[in-house]
């Protein structure tokens, strides 16, 4: 393949130690031990996709192999056996990909061929990309050959799943972890490939490239290319042209969203998800970013934009920081964690869309619950509000008291007016709070009932498992025969019941019996107790053919019992 016809992320891949980017100290280890000949057994090297893993294992391959040494390695005018290696056709350098072959047959093949020295290397290397794919019994039948290899024979291994690989091999090897690749270093590299290529990007795009790239180099080199590729060649890429490239959307956007929500805007909250639904995100994206958004809410006052943090431009960083005055920390911190809650949702839903828009609904409406009083927008405007409408009450009824005495009335009879409405009022509250206390599953049930909403109950009583019922939150499971609308209708009940908002959350955790299995592991208890009993052998010896299939019980008696 020609070189200028190669991606990216194969044209630009480094050759030597020098090449290597944001691994300095790796580098300068494992290039001290080959020249002061102290080559461990085998290598381990771990970390995220695209930073290196496998180009690493090949320039250490190089570096034992070269034929000038490790000191004058080759860098343009390959030796024979750089050559070969770079392209993966070194006889005595075999790269095996255990994704492919995980058996243990694999392993065997890969010992018996280890046995025969190398035949124009010094070294014979075997280089096992994704190591941790491996079987058990592969990992087994490779263990006594990686702990007493051949003098000439070298493992290097490579893997994003260190945890998956038995501690037994870890400890045979000398383990490196390459670590991400810092986004300022990323972000050189990228522009002096595009300048290389002569592309036209602004420093805006290709920031959210290394931003969406995650310290991935492989990652950042296949966006470039990909965004080179797009626009014609006289056009330049700006960040508006590689936000819709890539399915991104502008950061100002969810600040816009973060805003109405705290205003109780909830319409215009739903309508501004949906705008970025459209332009392609999903809604795991959306919620990683909201979570990244929330904590920089939290920590604005600690952080900086030094040039190294590209997830916020200086505007942004403006409009974060004025927001997030009025805002208190007790609310950021319970919107945490239903932000986590919602993503655990995700999992386990059909629809993510919709589950999106009810989470946001939830946030804008979480300020009503009752033990976080203080998870409101800070409005002095409202509190000014308050403040008056008191004053006009205690004027109203001064006036009131005032009139009274006017007609000759006693401060006795004063008094007692005064009690009289107050005691009215109270009454009156006390009647209206009464009217539909939920306070237990129970309690839901019994309403459930009262109300006639027959088909809530039926849900309630067969397909769903309580995991958590606290004040106006219900934490469940479900079955797969749950109505697909029920959280929908139950919410719009709670709330028509109580005239306050609830707050319902699915689980993982499958939560206690439902009154159905209840019911049904009661009735397994009863044929049991039966079963052992001597009325039931009694009618064993005169029936034997006799199966118990049911038991029938008086219900006082039962509940006497």
């Amino acid at each position: 393949m020609n070189k200028n016809t190669k991606v990216l992320a194969l044209k630009y891949r480094p050759q030597t130690f020098d090449d290597l980017i944001g691994q300095d100290v790796v580098a300068e280890t494992i290039s001290n031990s080959i020249k002061v000949n102290k080559v461990p057994n085998a290598y381990l090297f771990t970390g995220i996709r695209g930073i290196g893993k496998t180009t690493t294992a090949r320039i250490v391959a190089k570096s034992l192999n070269c034929s000038n040494g490790i000191d004058n390695l080759c860098k343009n005018n390959l030796c024979e056996n750089c050559a070969a290696i770079s392209n993966s056709n070194h006889i005595d350098v075999l790269e095996m990909d255990a994704a492919s072959k995980t058996g243990v047959d694999d392993v065997r093949d890969l010992i018996e061929f280890s046995r025969y020295g190398p035949t124009t290397a010094k070294y014979k290397i075997f280089i096992i990309d994704e190591v941790h794919m491996l079987s058990k019994q592969a990992f087994n039948a490779l263990l006594k050959t990686l702990e007493e290899p051949p003098e000439y024979l070298k493992f290097i291994f490579a893997t994003t799943e260190i945890k998956k690989i038995p501690i037994t091999v870890v400890s045979r090897c000398q383990r490196f972890d390459l670590s991400r690749i810092k986004s300022l270093e990323l972000f050189d590299f990228i522009k002096k490939i595009k300048d290389k290529e002569k592309g036209k990007a602004s420093d805006d795009a290709l920031k959210l490239i290394v931003k969406i790239s995650e310290g991935s180099v492989r990652d950042a080199l296949s966006l470039l290319d990909r965004a080179l590729l797009t626009l014609d060649k006289d056009k330049e890429l700006d960040l508006g042209s590689a936000q819709k490239i890539f399915g991104y959307f502008d950061k100002s956007q969810l600040i816009n969203l973060f805003q109405l929500i705290f205003e109780g805007k909830e319409t215009e909250v739903l309508n501004t998800y949906r705008e970025i639904y459209n332009l392609g995100v999903e809604p795991k994206i959306f919620i990683s970013d909201f979570l990244e958004l929330l904590y920089y809410f939290k920590n604005i006052e600690s952080l900086n934009i030094d040039g190294t943090n590209f997830s916020l431009n200086d505007e942004e960083f403006n409009r974060i920081e004025e927001i997030s005055k009025k805002i208190n920390d007790e609310t950021l911190i319970l919107f945490w964690q239903f932000t986590i809650k919602a993503l655990e949702e995700l999992n386990i839903v059909s629809n993510q869309h919709l589950s999106m828009e009810m989470f946001l609904v939830r946030l804008i409406h979480l300020k009503s619950l009752k033990d976080t009083p203080s998870s409101t927008y800070k409005n002095s405007q409202k509190t000014n509000e308050d403040t008056t409408s008191k004053s006009f009450l205690q004027k109203k009824d001064s006036e009131d008291l005032f009139a009274i005495k006017e007609k000759g009335e006693t401060i006795g009879q004063i008094k007692n007016i005064a009690q009289e409405k107050n005691l009215t009022l109270k009454k009156n509250k006390e009647t209206e709070s009464q009217t539909n206390i939920i306070n237990s599953f129970d309690d839901l049930l019994n309403i459930c009932s009262s109300k006639k909403e027959i088909q809530l109950k039926y849900e309630l009583e067969k397909n769903v498992n309580l995991v958590s019922f606290e004040d106006q939150r219900i934490e469940i499971s479900f079955n797969e025969d749950l109505d697909k609308d029920f959280i929908k209708n139950l919410s719009l009940k709670l709330y028509e019941w109580t005239n306050n908002r609830w707050i319902i959350t699915l689980s993982k955790t499958k939560g206690q019996p439902s009154k159905k299995e209840n019911e049904i592991n009661l009735k397994k208890k009863l044929i049991e107790k039966i079963m052992n009993s001597s009325i039931y052998e009694n009618i064993l010896e005169k029936f034997p053919d006799a199966e118990l299939i049911e038991v029938k019980t008086n219900e006082k008696e039962h509940k006497n019992d």
